[in-house]
């Protein structure tokens, strides 16, 4: 039976209740999001409190172990973020009790001073596993960015970095398409298919690469300049959008594309 308290389930409840469903899951999605964490929640022991999708839940952290509950709950709140039906409050509120299932240290959000104050001097383009004609790229690339980051070329960075930062992370989930095919953020068509890898933005290959835990939270958070990178290499586009990037921008870029490399290389401690 998980340690959960009573007011700790409040959170659950009032995050993934829709009046006995579970977020907007269907019968055939409850059973594959449990099937991925290797649980069959068609199974009698969770018809304890009924059979709709939420009893069924309140059965599982009922029955279950803290570490597989705080799993399948982190797995639940990542989709509810991918889904925008999370409140930031309760999601530190939810994070702080998952984390105490998991035996982690408390969740703490990521801070702008702290993100940019990350070193990252001393990273091995080599452990990221790449062809050498593409590492080579990657190098000519991150030289680039230094250089304009000196000259105080924010622009030329924000490019740089983006369509890197898109580079990367396309070659990561070519090599594990299965992994990034099934994840919740998957981008899908108007059929509901999920769209070939080639054609996905760099906004739904950063949203995959953290549900999926290739990259952290902080990625994802400091990464608002890069998203729509593509957007502002046309002038009107960039005037539309006001988009004016200054230095501490271009720094804050910078920093996304080394962290996103640490973590890809597993050289992110």
């Amino acid at each position: 039976m998980a340690n959960l308290k009573t007011h700790e389930k409040v959170i659950f409840e009032k995050l993934f209740d829709r009046s006995g469903y579970v977020l907007d899951f269907t019968d055939a999605t409850f059973q594959e999001f449990f099937k991925e964490h290797h649980i069959d929640i068609n199974h009698q022991k969770y018809h304890i409190n009924g059979t709709s999708k939420m009893k069924r839940l309140r059965a599982f952290w009922q029955i279950e172990s803290d570490k597989t509950v705080g799993n399948v709950l982190l797995g639940l709140l990542q989709y509810a973020e991918v889904k925008s039906q999370v409140d930031q409050d309760d999601k530190k509120i939810a994070l702080e009790v998952i984390n105490k299932l998991l035996g982690k240290q408390a969740f703490q959000e990521p801070k702008e001073d702290n993100f940019i104050n990350l070193e990252f001097s001393q990273l091995n383009l080599s452990l990221l596993a790449i062809d050498p004609q593409f590492e080579r790229v990657i190098q000519q690339r991150v030289d680039e960015i230094e250089k304009s980051l000196k000259s105080g070329s924010a622009l030329a960075v924000i490019f740089l970095c983006g369509s890197t930062l898109e580079g990367l992370l396309q070659d990561k989930a070519t090599k594990h398409p299965k992994e990034f095919n099934s994840a919740k953020s998957a981008p899908k068509n108007k059929d509901g298919k999920v769209l070939p890898i080639h054609e996905w933005t760099l906004n739904a290959l950063i949203d995959v690469a953290y549900e999926t835990s290739y990259i952290e939270d902080d990625i994802k958070k400091f990464s608002s300049a890069l998203r729509d990178f593509r957007n502002y290499i046309h002038p009107r586009q960039q005037a539309v959008s006001n988009f004016n990037p200054d230095n501490h921008t271009a720094k804050i870029s910078w920093q996304v594309l080394q962290a996103t490399i640490a973590s890809l290389s597993g050289q992110r401690k």
